[in-house]
């Protein structure tokens, strides 16, 4: 028997221990190969009278990490050139196979336990499901089980769906199939996922033990005379209200946007009313159905392939070898900088953290603490560690401190004078090797760096709000900006698990363009009359995670007019002012409404918590004429407004050069600002759209509400010739 991926090796008892551990990989994951080899595996176990039973483990610290997508969406992409019928069929004939080898595994007639020795997500965790018997251990934090396929567009496609139902009920396998959340081994125990948690030591010989013992007489719960579906099925009175109230559920929260969740029931509901092996056929049939939808290829693409390529270092010149960042300094410990500080340091990352006070030096150190401590209160992390992290932290105002740093990012307010003064303070100070990066949201890099003595070194690193949860990081290049500050910047990036970017120079970058874009739709639509709770939820059932008026709330009105100062300043007579910004100065200047922060903004945020925030009553008074229009528009005429009006920017933003490349555009718009993610971003949904459909919606709404909705010749251009973005601009990972 020849295997490339797993070891075979039979002991005195005639129990096989099979270890997953494919070779020049870090982590397991289920490719063509694998599936080859597991279908030798399982007629060996099925017809070699010398095994007896059989015990399925890892030789890598994670278990196995689920199918591997770049595989899955190139295979998509070769099927898609066949007729239509032929291409469904031997599409579902690729998804079927994982399904039938499990199943037949399952069914051998000897016993088989999984030793779930670390990570199991997807394939991996399917793969421990189609066993008798399954082990986990109480001694490894990082050992969980989970099902994240929905979360980039896809369905479990080895019998997820049909056995986690089976064995703990629709209401406790509904997150997991749904929501992509992954479970521990206490849990996974206490729900009867897993038999038995033991130490790591112990694993594989509870898994024999289990094995030997052949309690369920090689045979899975589901095949068993008198097996009832936990919790009721379809039918049942109990069930029925449960799979009766799982649609509208997931229609409050998808507002059906995504068809991976709403197919996930359907597999549930059908598989659960017909024998196990009708069911797996079901599920291979809605997987084949999704793979052929556009969600799904555009979801595999930006959030999953594209994204891993960015974090990788991806956009690194050709000219760099990726290097090591050990110590950071960053000036400025408010809000932004403490968020910096504490990703940082969570990475291993050495943090000198500056302001203009010991005080607020200080107060920046407390913020991380604080993360800390809710990190220790939630059991993420141990009271030693906390305390270790906060060791890394040096709070101080003492500019001599960043002598021997790798990299700064000032974190100062928007102000050009000021970062002007601190990039002269630090220069006299680092090491010439260091790169200097400001986190300005707005403000050209080029015109800061004419501060720099260095401008080759100088960088623009942009992360966003809050940071400890925000993943995206723009990494803005200024006119003299050098390939080894981009290197530097990347190695930062990447070190502290953020997906890096890289845009050229202007003002508001990339993301900011168009979420000021995205908000200002928000506002124009109030200024012509239209109903703000309309406004809102149009935007959600578009897709969006908020409205537009809540996220300028989050991002601060106040803030919002500091910038308008701050670019009127700097453009001067060119500043070109938004017919919208009267709304603005006399939301902060009249009424002091600041947003969130100060507890009263386009919403009203009460005092006490878990209270639901509530539009503000008084802003009719930006309609025309102070009254809101008789007429409203429809939610689908919304919808395209909020989409057009940011798609339309970020492929201006390609026309100008400063995204180069649509995979960034892609992963920067759903990560940035959370563009509606079941279109794959910004780009990929002109593409799904079409150049031309796109460009005709655009002019008809450039007709009805103006400028914003004006077409780039760019995009006129791809219209008349057909093209799409990612096939005139390339990209890898292109899943379809």
């Amino acid at each position: 028997m020849s295997l490339k991926n797993f070891n075979f090796e039979i002991d005195s008892d005639g129990i096989a221990l099979v270890t997953f551990d494919s070779p020049g990989k870090s982590m397991n994951v289920i490719s063509a190969d694998v599936m080859a080899d597991f279908d030798t595996l399982t007629t060996k176990i099925a017809s070699d009278d010398n095994v007896k039973g059989v015990v399925i483990t890892s030789g890598k610290d994670a278990f196995c990490a689920g199918a591997d997508l770049s595989e899955l969406g190139g295979s998509a992409a070769e099927l898609a050139k066949l007729p239509e019928d032929e291409m469904k069929a031997k599409l579902f004939e690729q998804c079927f196979r994982l399904n039938k080898t499990f199943r037949a595994l399952e069914t051998c007639g000897k016993p088989i336990a999984a030793a779930i020795n670390g990570l199991a997500l997807g394939g991996g965790f399917e793969i421990a499901l189609a066993c008798h018997y399954r082990v986990m251990p109480s001694d490894n934090s990082k050992a969980k089980l989970g099902l994240p396929e929905a979360m980039v567009g896809v369905l479990p496609g080895g019998g997820g769906t049909q056995r986690l139902p089976r064995l703990v009920g629709l209401m406790n396998a509904a997150p997991i199939l749904l929501q992509g959340k992954q479970i521990d081994a206490n849990t996974a125990l206490a729900q009867g996922i897993v038999h038995a948690v033991v130490p790591m030591a112990e694993l594989v010989a509870k898994a024999k033990e289990l094995v030997k013992e052949n309690k369920l007489e090689s045979k899975q719960p589901w095949d068993a005379d008198k097996f009832r579906f936990p919790g009721g099925g379809p039918y049942h009175p109990a069930g029925a209200q449960m799979f009766g109230a799982a649609s509208p559920m997931l229609r409050k929260t998808t507002y059906g946007n995504y068809p991976a969740q709403r197919y996930i029931l359907s597999c549930v509901y059908e598989g659960a009313q017909v024998s196990m092996d009708n069911a797996i056929e079901i599920e291979s049939r809605y997987f084949t159905k999704l793979m052929l939808r556009p969600e799904s290829r555009n979801m595999i693409r930006s959030i999953f392939l594209s994204k891993q390529a960015l974090d990788k270092g991806g956009r690194r010149p050709a000219s760099q070898k990726k290097g090591e960042i050990k110590k950071v300094g960053v000036i400025g410990a408010g809000f932004m900088g403490a968020g910096i500080a504490t990703v940082s340091v969570q990475a291993g990352i050495e943090i000198v953290l500056i302001d203009a006070t010991q005080e607020g030096a200080e107060k920046g150190k407390q913020h991380a603490m604080d993360y800390f401590a809710g990190g220790v209160k939630r059991g993420k992390v141990s009271q030693e560690k906390a305390d270790k992290l906060a060791t890394m932290i040096t709070p101080t105002t003492d500019y001599a401190l960043l002598k021997d740093v790798d990299l700064v990012v000032e974190a100062v307010f928007e102000n050009s004078e000021l970062k002007h003064k601190i990039t002269k303070m630090a220069e006299d100070v680092i090491p010439a090797g260091a790169v200097f990066g400001s986190n300005t949201s707005s403000i050209p890099i080029t015109s800061l760096a004419t501060a720099s003595a260095r401008p080759e070194q100088y960088i623009g690193i942009h992360f966003f709000s809050p940071v400890e949860k925000m993943n995206l990081v723009e990494i803005i290049m200024g006119e003299k900006t050098g390939d080894y500050a981009l290197s530097r910047a990347i190695d930062f990036v990447t070190k502290i698990k953020k997906t890096p970017i890289v845009v050229a120079d202007t003002r508001g970058f990339y993301a900011n363009r168009c979420v000021m874009r995205f908000i200002g739709e928000g506002m124009n639509m109030l200024a012509e009359g239209i109903k703000p709770a309309l406004i809102e939820n149009a935007t959600k059932m578009a897709g969006m995670p908020v409205g537009p008026l809540s996220l300028q709330d989050e991002v601060a009105l106040d803030l919002g007019v500091k910038l308008i100062k701050q670019t009127k300043a700097d453009l001067g007579a060119d500043y070109k002012p938004s017919p919208t910004e009267p709304i603005l100065f006399k939301m902060v200047e009249e009424y002091e409404r600041f947003g969130r922060k100060n507890g009263k903004g386009f919403y009203d945020y009460p005092a006490e918590k878990g209270q639901p925030k509530r539009l503000w009553p008084e802003l009719e008074q930006f309609a025309p004429g102070g009254k809101y229009a008789e007429d409203q528009p429809s939610a689908d005429e919304i919808k395209d407004r909020i989409l057009y009006t940011q798609a339309l920017e970020a492929a201006r933003c390609m026309e100008e050069g400063i995204v180069q490349d649509p995979r960034e555009a892609d992963v920067g718009s759903i990560l940035g600002w959370g563009f509606a993610p079941y279109t794959g971003g910004a780009l990929s949904f002109i593409d799904t759209v079409g150049a031309a459909a796109f460009v005709k919606r655009a002019d008809e709404l450039a007709k009805a509400y103006g400028e914003q909705f004006a077409v780039p010749a760019l995009l006129r251009e791809m219209a008349k010739k057909g093209e799409t973005f990612y096939g005139r601009f390339g990209g890898e990972a292109v899943a379809a």
